[in-house]
């Protein structure tokens, strides 16, 4: 498959009084056409950083963004509005994503006006298209967000990303406002709507259970950084990173047997404005040795216990 977004050496960092915030400290990772990337951490880690920073909704501080081999970050305004077409996001508040002084037809319309596209009837034709296909009823267009659950208003972002047949979505913790009861109707959605569209995704969450539902793979970031990347498989059957083990730990199994042995991490992530040297990791890792302090791992690929190859940044291997 064609290499989509290759991201190298990503920074974003923010100025705060006299101290700089790392949100993100040197992430890289590819994403193929037609496939999901899980990217998976605690809240704080740089998560949805990293998903307005892909997008340029916040500017870069170093690294590149590579879609279809373009570096975006070098793009002037005019020429990023014309590249966001094959670029969109799903926000986590569905609510807070949509105008609620206007008609949810208005909504799902707005891109097509704003890029150019079509003519009021086909425009109209395109909205009625998109709400059914995610599932709304013909009269939704005629009516406001306020009018809808949370999941229906989910339904409607939905429909607006893709107005545009974008290439690439970006979906930015798109269950977690969501009831429980909900969650699995927008993630199904999402699945099918990949499939049939042959969408590549960004999807990014807190949740493990739903991350395993939906990606490929999964990139496991902590402070800022990717600290694990592999197939999804690959990261719940044989996770390598002792960050990856320990988030793992913490997800319930029905089937005792395949239960982990809880992990527990000391302390609380460290402040972004004052990281610790080596390994982001060291200061709560069970398995810290005095190399980890000093000297920063790199996330190359590393053969781990059994002999399979994985995308890890630690000293261990």
């Amino acid at each position: 498959m064609t290499v989509l977004l290759e991201v190298a050496d990503l920074a974003t960092h923010y100025a705060a009084k006299d101290v700089t915030v790392r949100a993100l400290d040197g992430v890289s990772f590819t994403l193929r056409e037609g496939e999901v990337l899980g990217v998976v951490g605690e809240s704080g880690c740089g998560k949805s950083t990293l998903a307005r920073t892909v997008l340029r909704l916040v500017e870069p501080t170093g690294g590149a963004i590579r879609f279809l081999g373009e570096d975006i970050t070098r793009l002037d305004r005019r020429a990023m509005v014309r590249r966001r077409r094959q670029m969109q996001v799903v926000f986590q508040d569905p609510f807070g994503s949509l105008n609620p002084r206007h008609r949810v037809g208005e909504i799902v319309v707005e891109p097509l006006e704003v890029h150019g596209i079509g003519d009021r009837v086909s425009r109209a034709a395109r909205v009625a298209e998109l709400l059914a296909l995610v599932g709304l009823p013909a009269d939704s267009a005629g009516r406001y967000p306020h009018e809808f659950s949370g999941g229906q208003r989910q339904r409607i972002a939905i429909a607006r990303a893709l107005v545009l047949e974008p290439k690439l979505l970006i979906a930015d913790e798109p269950v977690s406002a969501l009831d429980v009861s909900i969650q699995s109707q927008i993630i199904n959605l999402l699945a099918e709507l990949r499939v049939r569209l042959g969408l590549a995704m960004m999807f990014i969450s807190h949740d493990l259970s739903v991350i395993r539902h939906v990606s490929d793979r999964i990139a496991v970031m902590y402070l800022g950084r990717i600290v694990e990347i592999a197939p999804t498989a690959d990261i719940f059957e044989r996770p390598a990173h002792p960050y990856t083990q320990a988030l793992l730990s913490a997800v319930p199994h029905t089937d005792a047997t395949r239960r982990r042995e809880r992990i527990l991490l000391s302390g609380e992530m460290p402040d972004p404005a004052k990281p610790p040297g080596g390994c982001a990791f060291h200061t709560r890792c069970r398995h810290a040795m005095p190399r980890c302090s000093v000297e920063r791992p790199l996330l190359v690929p590393r053969t781990i216990e059994g002999g399979a190859v994985r995308e890890t940044a630690c000293h261990l291997y």
